[in-house]
């Protein structure tokens, strides 16, 4: 429909039903009133149009399994109820256009992007090209469209915003020009493809895929090519519980090479055992040639795998704990998991500015408000700043933003829910 019909569908309740499944329906009418402005803010843009759609990308949390995808590890991942929405239009140009509130237009020009350009890498515009050419070479339809987006994914808070804004331009590619035949799990690796190869960054695959599926999920990534995926139908808030993301306001800009340097040390130290990755060796094989492996790699390489190893141990006790629903032992884990990061994985802050250590502050207070409460913490996502996530009891929510917002600024602390859907058309 025209941005002007959709905007009167969208204040007579014409979507309520999708935007109450998506967002819970306390926060109906501030998502009416958020989808509206974005509509009026595309038509101010691009003006008024006849066939415009509607999208939505989730966050993620990784609730489990820290820097393990990038070697072929496992996680225990879920999306969140804060995301990316987009208004959308096809055009004939053979160009996109996208402009996301607060930033700079992207525009691509799809002939002429063809190839990865490293004057570009770290640029969003880097990532719309990466997407369309991995969409091209798998046999995919692309073009060109016009775009306005809108998130409530904090940017360098650990909960993907980056793949998030991937899944999303697959997302609209995938519903434009492939009447929404490409599924999420494709579109998840091909945005993998385009932030290793045109954005310059070689993560995992683990938050494009925990984004563009949906709901709780375990991922077994021994063939990255073919994950294994489970979804876990544990629910977090009917069991009494709280995630909390706490933004100790630390970005995660300027930090690729720290990002970078984690699965480049796990895969020189595999290399040094004659693998590719960690997942095709073992524990073992690490201990026995010590002594070999300080001198060649380091011994922050070593600590690092032994902390892949014992990761992808947790992944599996934790998965089990949800589907059995025994928080008491997810709990511990996440403990666990989160002292590993920080003593042997190395992830809590950057040794470029040691004297600002916002995550190591917060994940004291945590543990001091928590002393005497169920519940666990850990760092939250890749590290080095931004955030750190607390598994708390409802009632106990609002103590911990009072201490929290107290140190970090008022709204510091963000209560999220799990959200069932991933990348969706949501008109």
């Amino acid at each position: 429909m025209n941005t002007e019909r959709l905007i009167e569908t969208i204040e007579q309740g014409g979507l309520d039903d999708r935007l109450t499944a998506l967002y819970g329906a306390d926060k109906l009418q501030e998502q009416r009133e958020r989808y509206q402005k974005a509509v009026a803010a595309f038509e101010k843009r691009y003006g008024k149009r006849d066939d415009v759609r509607l999208f939505s990308v989730p966050g993620r949390s990784e609730l489990s399994g820290n820097h393990t995808d990038h070697n072929h590890g496992c996680v225990v991942a879920a999306s969140i109820d804060l995301d990316i929405i987009a208004v959308a239009a096809k055009t004939d140009d053979g160009v996109v256009r996208v402009k996301s509130e607060g930033f700079p237009e992207d525009v691509v020009t799809l002939a002429d992007r063809k190839e990865p350009d490293p004057a570009r890498f770290a640029y969003s515009d880097a990532l719309i090209a990466g997407m369309c050419r991995g969409f091209c070479d798998r046999g995919f339809s692309t073009g060109g469209f016009v775009a306005y987006t809108t998130s409530s994914v904090l940017k360098g808070s650990g909960l993907s915003s980056s793949a998030a804004f991937e899944d999303m331009i697959g997302n609209i590619e995938n519903h434009l020009y492939n009447d929404g035949r490409v599924d999420n799990v494709e579109i998840a690796k091909i945005a993998q493809y385009a932030e290793n190869v045109f954005f310059g960054k070689p993560c995992g695959l683990m938050d494009q895929m925990a984004c563009g599926v949906g709901g709780i999920i375990a991922i077994d990534f021994a063939d990255p090519q073919n994950p294994m995926i489970d979804k876990i139908g544990f629910d977090l808030t009917a069991a009494g519980y709280a995630l909390c993301i706490v933004n100790t306001g630390g970005n995660h800009a300027d930090l690729t090479a720290d990002y970078a340097a984690v699965p480049a040390e796990m895969k020189a130290l595999a290399a040094a055992l004659g693998a590719t990755v960690l997942r095709e060796t073992n524990e073992q094989a690490v201990l026995a040639a010590l002594p070999a492996l300080r001198e060649k790699v380091g011994d922050r390489a070593v600590l690092r795998a032994l902390h892949f190893f014992a990761e992808n141990k947790r992944v599996a006790a934790q998965k089990k704990a949800l589907q059995r629903g025994d928080l008491n032992a997810f709990f511990e884990n996440v403990i666990a998991s989160g002292r590993s990061s920080f003593c042997y994985l190395q992830n809590v802050y950057t040794t470029k500015n040691v004297a600002e250590q916002g995550l190591s502050l917060a994940l004291c207070l945590a543990e001091t408000y928590l002393a005497a409460k169920p519940g666990a913490f850990r760092v939250h996502g890749g590290g080095f700043a931004g955030t750190i996530q607390v598994f708390l009891r409802q009632e106990d929510v609002p103590g911990l933003a009072a201490l929290m917002d107290g140190v970090f600024g008022r709204g510091a602390t963000i209560p999220l829910h799990v959200r069932a859907a991933g990348a969706i058309a949501v008109l």
